[in-house]
């Protein structure tokens, strides 16, 4: 992750203010003094009614607090600190420069998450609440950061159609620097700690993450992602909200919350959601129940979620309430079986696309049942759900290793066994489609190949000049060595350094430096041959590789080109930079062994050229070095 001072900006960053800014600077102190923080902060009315509302929440129980002083100490100075750093942002930036920005709808969705962290801590042992619901609420700060840096060049990314799921790309090629590395940097500067900052950096996509499963940061990333899921569900429009539930449920298993817990805890976080809005002045909606949105999505599903299901149960019992709610409930064409031999015979018959069955049954059970399918090519494209009272790691692998796709415990509950059914329509819809248009796979794959090549051309490319890059560049020379091999043709390089490009940097900024470094690559493009080959070696140097060309000729092209960029001017705020290039030129002569020995020959050349002050050609001959003036 960057360092705030790393990363090019604009213009100012958001920043606490006033009181805020006051116990920023006291919470830095090692002798801190509580005291004296509830002092500054009793001159801020708002923010004191704030600390003691979270320090009186209904989630740590105890006795009520009605002084701010015990109410810091209840939080800790770091949570205070966070606290009023957040709350401070909130109350500054409810507007701002960005036309393209929703502020309003930043802060709603920042405060969800906040609360949502907070009512999530204590199931999954996260951590303390009050200090996650402060980072819950920075988690997307760097987001402000960029419409409050950048609020010109921010708006059109905003409205970019891929936006929604490239808003990180968009943002490093045109800002060099995304909201995540911005959030980390600016949480960073603000003193938060890394055990908080690193899984926030990570939170929108937990799996690059790297972190160990059932670490504490794993725990953690995984927390702030359901976090913004959570926050993503409350912000969403109205007719958007249903299909998130099944998202939702498997993301809230993977933390150990069964699906009336996570129901039970949504619905009570977005109350105090509400009240929290009122207290910030942030927009805040109401939602209907989980339960009710759960109902909806598979309302909304009906028509196209139905599947043929096998189930597989010898308890008549059970066979037949789970019969009921497959049927009734959720829609689905079922047939049922009592043991695994029965089972066998109906899937060659009624070819289901699911089937849910029994592990312990007389006979065939649910894992032999499993294989027996598996070794079949149409029982292959069968999702298959085993239904255990087994919660031992062992069972539940010796089942994954069977065959199975997934799993549930008995007794079953209705909302988990919806979103493995909907899994189970993802990977269905995916087989029907290969099926219906095997034409579609050979698209697929041309779009792969035309992605790879695209990726490739990245790799090999400057994205700054879009000039070859040194790897593209250095491959280039290695071709033309070996044509100079075979047909004892001249081969010569063009070493170019931009003279004093780290004082254009230090005194016109970094902007006008990419500016200098793209127009001098245009002038290299355009005094190239044909046959010639160019390449940007990284920071300020550049390389020409000159195929047929012996150190004469490589001498005129040196020479012309550094008189082309002499005449180049930048324009910058203080004024006109006239810029020029120093050059190292080198021939192959029968004693180089490689094409790393003509590079190096030209930039010994190069150095010359730079000691003899600068702006000017310099020839390698049989290791010796000569400057003009030619």
């Amino acid at each position: 992750m960057k360092k705030l001072d790393q990363i090019p900006l604009d213009g100012e960053l958001p920043s606490p203010k006033g009181v805020a800014l006051a116990i920023l600077e006291l919470c830095r102190k090692d002798d801190a003094d509580i005291n004296e923080i509830a002092r500054i902060a009793q001159t801020d009315p708002a923010l004191a009614g704030r600390l003691l509302r979270q320090a009186n929440s209904a989630a740590r129980g105890g006795r009520p607090v009605a002084s701010v002083t015990d109410a810091i100490a209840r939080l800790g100075l770091g949570t205070v600190r966070n606290l009023a750093l957040g709350f401070s942002l909130v109350d500054q930036y409810h507007a701002g420069p960005c036309p393209g920005f929703d502020y309003d709808g930043f802060w709603s969705h920042s405060l969800l998450m906040g609360v949502a962290m907070q009512a999530f801590s204590g199931l999954a042992g996260a951590g303390a609440a009050d200090e996650l619901f402060a980072c819950g609420l920075l988690a997307r700060v760097g987001c402000l950061a960029l419409a409050t840096a950048h609020p010109t060049e921010y708006s059109p990314l905003l409205a970019h159609p891929d936006a929604a799921t490239r808003l990180r790309e968009l943002e490093q090629e045109y800002l060099h620097t995304d909201h995540l590395e911005l959030s980390a940097a600016l949480l960073t500067e603000w003193g938060l700690p890394s055990a908080l900052v690193e899984p926030v950096y990570y939170h929108e996509d937990p799996e690059s993450s790297g972190f160990s499963a059932g670490s504490r940061p794993h725990r953690l990333v995984n927390l702030f992602y359901l976090a913004k899921c959570v926050a993503d569900l409350g912000t969403a429009q109205e007719h958007e909200r249903a299909g998130q539930i099944p998202g939702l449920l498997l993301l809230g298993s993977k933390l150990g919350l069964d699906a009336e817990e996570l129901g039970r805890t949504i619905d009570d976080l977005v109350k105090s959601w509400l009240a929290w809005g009122e207290l910030l002045k942030v927009p805040a909606t109401a939602l209907p129940s989980f339960a009710h949105l759960s109902e909806a999505n598979t309302a909304r599903h009906a028509s196209d979620y139905a599947m043929r299901v096998l189930l597989v149960e010898d308890d008549p019992t059970t066979r037949r309430a789970l019969q009921l709610a497959l049927e009734k409930t959720l829609g689905h064409q079922v047939t049922c079986a009592s043991n695994g031999h029965e089972a066998l015979a109906l899937a060659l018959e009624t070819m289901p696309q699911v089937v849910l069955t029994d592990w312990h049954m007389p006979g065939l059970n649910g894992l032999e049942l499993c294989r027996a399918l598996r070794a079949s090519e149409w029982g292959r494209t069968m999702y298959i759900v085993m239904l255990t009272a087994a919660k031992e790691d062992e069972e539940v692998l010796e089942a994954f290793n069977g065959g199975v796709d997934d799993y549930l415990t008995k007794p079953i509950d209705m909302l988990m066994l919806r979103a493995r059914l909907f899994a189970a329509r993802h990977y269905t819809e995916v087989l029907e489609g290969w099926e219906r248009d095997r034409a579609k796979l050979k698209q697929f794959a041309a779009e792969l190949a035309i992605s790879n090549r695209r990726l490739t051309h990245a790799a090999m490319t400057d994205l700054l000049t879009n000039l070859p890059n040194r790897r593209s560049g250095m491959n280039s020379l290695a071709r033309a060595w070996s044509a100079a091999d075979r047909s004892s043709e001249p081969l010569s390089v063009l070493m170019l350094d931009i003279d004093h490009f780290k004082s254009i940097n230090d005194t016109h900024g970094h902007a006008v430096g990419d500016t200098t470094l793209r127009k001098v690559a245009q002038v290299i493009q355009r005094s190239a041959r044909k046959n010639d080959s160019i390449c940007r070696m990284g920071g300020e140097e550049f390389l020409m590789v000159c195929q047929n060309a012996d150190i004469k000729s490589a001498l005129l092209a040196a020479e012309r080109l550094r008189r082309v960029v002499e005449a180049l001017r930048i324009d910058s705020e203080k004024g006109s930079i006239g810029i020029t290039v120093s050059i190292g030129v080198a021939t192959r002569e029968a004693q180089m062994e490689d094409a790393d020995s003509l590079v190096n020959a030209a930039d010994r050349a190069l150095y010359t050229a730079k000691r003899a002050g600068r702006n000017r050609s310099c020839i390698s001959i049989q290791g010796k070095q000569r400057c003009g003036p030619w």
